[in-house]
């Protein structure tokens, strides 16, 4: 497993607060702007540059009666020389030990579970689910809540390259 639950707590109080519309009002992210329906922003954390990138679904699925939001992401991460990490937020508690189904047109890639996030399980995984987002049309993920119900989301990817070259930029993000 790629992140530790600490790592996986940090995240989720940085990033993923400043991701929703809401929250980012209380932060001091700044938005970098939207691209179709991408919005780009760059953060700080401890000093320290965080540029992210979040799309809500086009379509959801499932039988559930309440859910919160629900984000694909892709966060840099300069000072650890991280780029390109992949995450959902599920808008519920995922099923413990489950994974998430991904596909961008016909390529396919399981991810694993935290609480109500789903992560690429190492970073070759995420730069490959990158470069097919950069050439694909749509993202389809389809996870289990806690509760047991089947949840389907289709995230729409248009204006991806836009968005990613406004972190890339923001992030200083290497050339490779």
């Amino acid at each position: 497993m790629r992140f530790t639950a600490l790592a996986v707590a940090v995240l989720s109080l940085g990033a993923f607060a400043t991701a929703l519309p809401s929250a980012h009002a209380a932060t001091e992210a700044k938005p970098l702007g939207t691209f179709g329906k991408w919005a780009a922003y760059v953060d700080a954390e401890s000093g320290k540059s965080i540029c992210y990138m979040a799309l809500k679904p086009a379509k959801t699925e499932g039988g559930y009666k309440a859910r919160g939001d629900v984000f694909l992401t892709i966060t840099h991460r300069p000072a650890n020389k991280s780029f390109d990490v992949v995450s959902i937020v599920a808008g519920y508690q995922y099923k413990d030990d489950s994974d998430v189904a991904v596909d961008v047109d016909k390529k396919s890639w399981s991810l694993f579970t935290s609480a109500d996030r789903a992560w690429a399980r190492d970073a070759a995984t995420d730069k490959a689910i990158v470069k097919a987002l950069a050439k694909g049309s749509a993202l389809i993920a389809k996870g289990t809540s806690n509760r047991g119900t089947p949840t389907t989301d289709t995230f729409v990817l248009s204006g991806f390259g836009k968005a990613y070259k406004a972190i890339n930029d923001a992030c200083k993000k290497p050339a490779g």
